[in-house]
């Protein structure tokens, strides 16, 4: 009896130990639970961190969907409905990660559900920070290009037809009637007495017993580097000159008192007046039943003086997604880390190549954490240019799940129909074997019984790490 006896206590420690030795390689083990919201094309995250107090600590991370999606209130009040349900109505941390519809309405949206719970600590980026120098340059510069391309807009709504492509990305701001992303913000920011604006060189922040290190990635306290959208050798920054061009040559032309006019007085036939004549209707407004090129819409320049704007708007766009607070969580003991980049650009990325911290004797550096990442929260719904390669994604040479938060029928529907981009969608599939989750799509097999769902199995994805 004392052998069998002594056979178990040695089998239960040997099992005892083994776990241990499973939980620091993070096998499944760790008890952090990381969700992810299908509310539309557009970010919400809830990480749930098991305390040694026993109570979990909670990391939300954004709570908004693109303008256009089909009864987005409704889908956000769900959202924060399920957030406040599992939480008890208590975040320890929130990140609304930058200034972006898709990644702030739901603070609008479901204000008064908002109202349910109760915030500890709001970070923001040093972007946000009121008394950042570089921070108010760039707001400012931001808002008058906000402004000169909501009136390009205008006009070309009212002499052109509009501008499709330019609206869209003006929609990332907010609507009129809808709130603004300035408006979510200030919803936020109202959470939390004194919210934090972070720097990629503050220190990381140690969760009290969890066994995670927090790390702030971007974004880079440097113009340029936020300016960096897509990688070139010849031509790397090139928002700054496009910009000047754009506000010294567009811009004044949009506050001319004659609405219609790209060309001088001389060579001009009054809008109003050339609709009423035969030729242009038949020629540039109707159908020319004498030619087999019936639409005659294809003529009109009207609004070709201000096809600069388009261009404008993508960089202002992707200057926004640059500013994205980026947020590495640290496994302390397996040292595995949980990647949140939001909507982070080339510019960013780069800038994590130069980062260090002296953490309990060692440094730790931005392509150590790389390295390390075993969970990677997909850039920017898997654009093109929110994923670098050769310091990126081949250097996460421990990446085992990849989460994307994209709705690829609303991305057709905006005109975005490389989101995601194939090839990246495709590596991310290599480097996990299969364990790519997306939100508009069902379980992969390579993740079958490790993700649970709400009881409507449309809510939410949730990944046992």
């Amino acid at each position: 009896m004392a052998t069998k006896k002594a056979t178990k206590r040695a089998e239960k420690k040997a099992t005892t130990k083994t776990a241990r030795k499973t939980a620091a390689k993070g096998t499944n083990s760790s008890g952090v639970k990381v969700r992810m919201y299908r509310q539309g094309l557009g970010d919400c995250f809830l990480i749930a961190i098991p305390r040694t107090n026993g109570k979990t600590y909670y990391i939300m991370i954004d709570c908004g969907v693109i303008l256009g999606t089909s009864g987005a209130g409704d889908k956000m009040k769900a959202v924060v409905n399920s957030i406040i349900k599992t939480t008890g109505g208590r975040i320890d941390l929130l990140l609304a990660t930058h200034e972006h519809w898709d990644h702030l309405s739901g603070f609008v949206q479901a204000k008064d559900v908002f109202a349910g719970l109760k915030v500890d600590q709001v970070w923001l980026a040093w972007t946000e920070d009121p008394q950042d120098e570089l921070a108010k340059q760039l707001r400012s510069e931001h808002m008058k290009m906000r402004m000169a391309l909501g009136a390009a807009s205008a006009r070309m709504r009212m002499g052109a037809g509009g501008n499709a492509a330019l609206d869209s990305l003006l929609e990332f701001f907010g609507a009129a009637g809808q709130g603004t992303t300035g408006d979510a913000l200030k919803v936020v920011k109202d959470f939390c007495e004194s919210p934090r604006y972070c720097l990629p060189s503050d220190a990381p922040v140690e969760v009290e017993g969890s066994g995670v290190r927090l790390y702030v990635l971007g974004p880079p306290h440097d113009r340029d580097q936020i300016r960096r959208f897509n990688p070139s050798k010849a031509h790397p920054e090139t928002y700054g000159l496009f910009a000047a061009l754009y506000m010294d040559r567009i811009a004044p032309a949009i506050t001319d008192a004659d609405a219609d006019a790209p060309f001088d007085p001389i060579a001009q036939i009054p809008l109003d007046f050339a609709k009423q004549m035969p030729f242009f209707q038949a020629r540039y407004w109707g159908e020319d039943t004498s030619s087999e090129e019936k639409d005659q819409s294809w003529r009109r320049i009207d609004g070709d003086w201000l096809d600069a704007s388009t261009g404008l708007a993508l960089q202002l766009d992707s200057a926004t997604n640059n500013t994205s607070l980026v947020l590495g969580i640290e496994f302390i003991e397996s040292r595995e880390v949980l990647l949140f980049v939001a909507d982070a650009q080339v510019g960013s990325w780069l800038s994590w190549q130069d980062l260090k911290w002296e953490v309990g004797g060692e440094t730790v550096t931005g392509g150590d954490l790389l390295r390390r990442t075993i969970l990677y929260k997909v850039g920017h719904h898997g654009s093109h240019n929110a994923t670098l390669q050769e310091k990126g994604l081949e250097l996460m040479t421990s990446l085992k799940y990849a989460l994307i938060p994209v709705d690829h029928a609303m991305a057709l529907k905006k005109r975005w129909g490389k989101m995601p981009l194939d090839e990246i969608e495709k590596r991310l599939n290599e480097k996990t074997n299969g364990a790519v989750l997306r939100i508009d799509k069902d379980v992969p097999p390579a993740l079958a019984g490790r993700v649970e769902q709400d009881e409507s199995k449309e809510l939410y994805f949730e990944i046992a790490i």
